[in-house]
């Protein structure tokens, strides 16, 4: 299954490619704007409602946002995420089935959350709508049979992350910016979701599902005086309450920048970040010359971060940076991921763009640039009545003069070169960075080390603990050892060597789609490999000479070089054939999904195999696709023996998201002719 790894890479790129960024035509001289003004009155248990009229459209959307301040759950971590999953299901006048039921044939959207509930439609329904999103939200009905239902769907997306390498990161680099027992910092796991009761999900509803600190914000076509009278109705006996205040230790940067490494034995790229806190509000009068100075730094695909490491070398699709205005703590982060090979590289860059918007003027031609793009972004977005409804509810809770965004775009126009010189020195804060990892430690520590920047160690939930040691090879131990255990592991050289044909069969699934995949080969060395998704599908065909790939109507044929790879590698057991060359060499031993393993690398290919059971657990390799090097990881298991040798019956295919094959049929010496490496 060697080469599967390029033909899903090919496939899943050509499939997503209209999601990627793209640089935005400039637009024209900003037009003003007018945002409508919303119509407002407050009921007498708090809750306060906002309306905008906007008959563009016959539609209506109602957004109820509860505007409490962030609280820390401690080891009952979980409550809120149930609570947001219970609510909805059924209420007291109406059952879950009958609920959903009508909401499909009424053609309308209806979310809940433990903050707050979302509702669109027609408006020719708005007033059903409204009762259903009322009786929703203020009579749900939580039983136990639900709540186990939801826990055990929470625990299993848990189990789902436990290896990916960027739940790992985002878990990390929270923890360690706020620490484990802010409201920012503490995160799920098995453990807490399983100390969570019903009682708890019921008390965590009646303590901060409350009208005080909520808003209700109407945008459509409606009239005020009707959804006033509805409101009126349907919230007012909504029970008046406060949800309590509590307050947290002010998070603190690092004294000095750091490396903060999360050694992840799985990984095939790094998840690199560099964060700190910052207390930026919309209020301050920095606010718009910081978003301008965020947009050049890494916010749009033009920006310092993004044209060095993806334009300038290719080593990622995409580098951000991200900072936002909050009435609560919240921070700044320079992101992206890269191969584990230009790791350290990547950091280098990283730290050089943040140096370089703090110390260099941006050029005028930038920065007009990016004040345009960004402005034009804002005028498209004011049309949508989600965005309209978002403004209007920040200025409310964000404390924002009325004119907020009236004023937006004068206010963005209005900053000027050495603005975002100043704010930068203050929002990006150079000497006080975490720059943190997660990564493959044999990989990427020995360049890190290089770097002369401290380098502190934790685990996957931000424990520190020590630097990962390196594991020695025995002297006794070579490339054509670990490859004759694993033959031997499989059946034996006899059994192994009467594999003339081999026909596989498997299917996964990725985001509710099928994925199929094929593959037909022979001790010749000529493979015929396919993976289809969506109706689209892309093959690979070795005669065991020549080769191509083919799919979406083109056909590309192997460079010398590919064909000479494939020629190794398209035997049925590929290590019969790695026997015979001398350029490969055992790198040492890798953990490898918690297990040590022998690494044998073969050009910018590796091959992993358990050090106790000799079989085969993973293929790593380096491909390049639409200009890009990714690295892909392609695990192995479940063996089971098919006439006398044990083949994997899974896999996986990891390219950003993990897709698991499981093979559905292996036939040995059957189910292969000629007609099929044509």
């Amino acid at each position: 299954m060697k080469k599967i790894v390029i033909i899903a890479t090919s496939l899943f790129i050509s499939l997503s490619m209209q999601a990627q960024d793209r640089p935005q035509p400039k637009p024209g001289p900003a037009p003003k704007i007018n945002i409508g003004k919303p119509q407002t009155f407050e009921l007498k248990n708090g809750l306060k409602v906002l309306v905008v009229e906007n008959d563009k459209l016959p539609r209506v959307s109602y957004n109820l946002t509860i505007d409490n301040a962030p609280y820390a759950e401690g080891a009952k971590k979980g409550v809120a995420d149930l609570t947001s999953s219970l609510i909805g299901n059924g209420t007291k006048t109406i059952s879950k089935d009958a609920f959903n039921e009508e909401i499909d044939f009424l053609g309308a959207s209806i979310n809940f959350g433990s903050n707050g509930a979302y509702a669109s439609g027609l408006s020719k329904y708005s007033t059903r709508i409204m009762e259903l999103m009322a009786d929703g939200a203020l009579n749900p009905v939580f039983t136990q049979e639900e709540f186990d239902k939801e826990k055990a769907k929470l625990i299993e997306g848990l189990k789902a992350e436990e290896k990916s390498v960027p739940s790992i990161a985002n878990r990390v680099q929270k923890v360690l910016a706020y620490g484990k027992n802010h409201p920012n910092g503490e995160y799920l796991s098995e453990e807490t979701i399983n100390k969570v009761t019903l009682e708890d999900v019921n008390q965590n509803y009646t303590t901060y599902f409350n009208p005080q600190n909520a808003y209700l914000v109407i945008v459509g076509d409606v009239k005020f005086a009707e959804v006033k009278a509805n409101v009126e109705k349907l919230f007012g006996t909504w029970k008046k309450g406060v949800a309590p205040q509590v307050s947290y230790s002010a998070p603190k940067d690092v004294q000095y920048t750091q490396i903060n490494f999360v050694d992840a034995p799985n990984a095939v790229q790094s998840e690199i970040a560099a964060v700190h806190i910052t207390n930026l509000k919309m209020t301050d009068k920095d606010y718009f010359a910081a978003l301008v100075a965020n947009q050049i730094l890494g916010g749009d695909f033009n920006s310092y971060l993004n044209m060095n490491l993806r334009e300038a070398h290719g080593w990622t699709y995409g580098a951000r940076s991200g900072l936002r205005g909050n009435k609560y703590t919240s921070n700044f982060s320079a992101s992206t991921q890269v191969r584990n090979a230009v790791t350290d590289s990547a950091v280098v860059e990283i730290l050089k763009e943040i140096k370089r918007i703090r110390t260099e003027k941006v050029s005028d031609e930038t920065l007009k640039n990016v004040k345009a793009g960004y402005i034009g972004k804002f005028v498209m977005d004011i049309e949508k009545p989600a965005t309209v409804a978002r403004y209007a509810l920040q200025t409310k809770t964000q404390g924002l003069p009325a004119d907020f965004y009236e004023n937006y775009i004068k206010n963005i126009n209005a900053v000027t070169a050495d603005d975002v010189l100043r704010v930068s020195k203050k929002y990006f804060l150079a000497d006080n960075l975490r720059i943190v990892i997660v990564s493959k430690a044999g990989d990427v520590l020995p360049g890190l080390e290089k770097l002369n920047i401290p380098i502190f160690y934790f685990d996957k939930y931000g424990n520190k603990v020590e630097k990962p040691e390196e594991k020695k090879v025995s002297a006794d131990v070579t490339a054509k050892s670990v490859l004759e255990k694993y033959i031997a592991a499989i059946g034996g050289k006899k059994a192994v060597s009467d594999v003339k044909t081999l026909s596989v069969k498997g299917a996964g699934a990725f985001q509710g789609m099928t994925v199929e995949y094929t593959k037909k080969s022979s001790n010749t060395n000529k493979i015929n490999e396919t993976l289809s998704m969506m109706g689209q599908s892309m093959s690979k065909v070795f005669n065991g000479t020549k080769g191509y790939q083919a799919g979406g109507g083109q056909k590309m044929d192997f460079s010398e070089e590919e064909n000479k790879q494939m020629k190794f590698h398209s035997n049925p057991i590929p290590e019969l054939s790695m026997l015979e060359k001398t350029d490969i060499k055992l790198n040492g031993i890798e953990n490898i999904n918690g297990k040590d393993a022998y690494v044998i690398q073969d050009g910018e290919s590796k091959f992993c195999y358990d050090v106790e059971s000799g079989l085969k657990v993973a293929e790593i390799s380096t491909v390049e696709a639409q200009g890009q090097k990714m690295t892909i990881n392609q695990p192995f298991s479940d063996y089971k023996e098919i006439k006398g040798v044990k083949f994997p019956h899974k896999t996986a295919i990891n390219i950003g998201v993990e897709i698991e094959l499981i093979m559905s049929e292996i036939k040995v010496n059957e189910g292969v002719s000629e007609a099929d490496f044509q």
